[in-house]
């Protein structure tokens, strides 16, 4: 989301750069996919102001009063206090990633206040060289050095209880996911590792859930401009023998 849409860039483009597609209506699109059966909803708040913080608030409300699917919230949480604002809204998960590299206790602190299956830690993460994956924050746009594994498994023992890893060279590319990586990191952590950025086809949902051994697997474009429905997805899962939620 940007400035209270949703929007849609490829790995990791610019809103001020004009490299993002504005896709619609947030509450009018989580309605669609209420209906259509996901199982969670994953916001990103890309508006790191005060303006952005208000109208997602006020996103999240209007979508929690209108589904009934998870919904997990991220972008701009930088405190204990910014988290209960967006679950008070209607969030189920908060979800940080600068914040919590800037500030690793964050992660701690909102574990220990509202339970680790609360505090989702996303990584950003792009291929450095032969099986090296750096961590990038502040929206792709800064290096942090950090190995995207050992960053995953720090999280986890500071009391993460789930980590969506983002590709960002697959981002946006619909070219597949970044499989290596997210068996990486799903085998190093005991916690549940949702992939993200790359889907462009059902079977790159299948090769991420099977061979990227990754719990579950996150998608956009491929949903925003109905490439597919999440039956679709299910369903093809189900005949791959994939345990889904019909």
């Amino acid at each position: 989301m940007h400035d209270g849409k949703v929007t849609r860039g490829v790995q990791f483009g610019k809103a001020e750069a004009g490299e993002l597609k504005n896709v619609g209506d947030p509450v009018a699109l989580a309605m669609r996919y209420n209906e259509q059966g996901a199982d969670e909803m994953v916001f990103f708040d890309i508006t790191a102001s005060a303006h952005g913080r208000a109208s997602m608030v006020d996103v999240i409300e209007r979508t929690a009063n209108e589904c009934f699917m998870p919904l997990t919230v991220g972008g701009g949480v930088k405190s204990v206090e910014d988290m209960f604002t967006m679950l008070r809204a209607g969030a189920d998960k908060i979800s940080i990633n600068s914040s919590a590299l800037a500030n690793p206790k964050l992660i701690h602190a909102g574990a220990e206040k509202f339970g680790s299956q609360c505090i989702v830690v996303s990584i950003d993460a792009k291929k450095a060289g032969p099986e090296k994956w750096e961590v990038f924050s502040h929206g792709g746009r800064e290096a942090t050095g950090l190995d995207a594994i050992e960053w995953a498994k720090e999280a986890v023992s500071l009391g993460a209880g789930e980590i969506v890893l983002n590709s960002i060279d697959a981002d946006g590319t619909k070219a597949g996911f970044d499989l290596v990586i997210t068996r990486r990191v799903s085998e190093s952590v005991g916690v549940p590792v949702v992939a993200s950025g790359g889907a462009g086809n059902l079977e790159h949902m299948a090769d991420v859930l099977l061979e990227g051994k990754a719990d579950a697997v996150l998608a956009a474009s491929i949903f925003h401009f109905g490439t597919y429905t999440i039956a679709d997805v299910k369903y093809f899962l189900a005949g791959k023998k994939i345990a889904v939620r019909l």
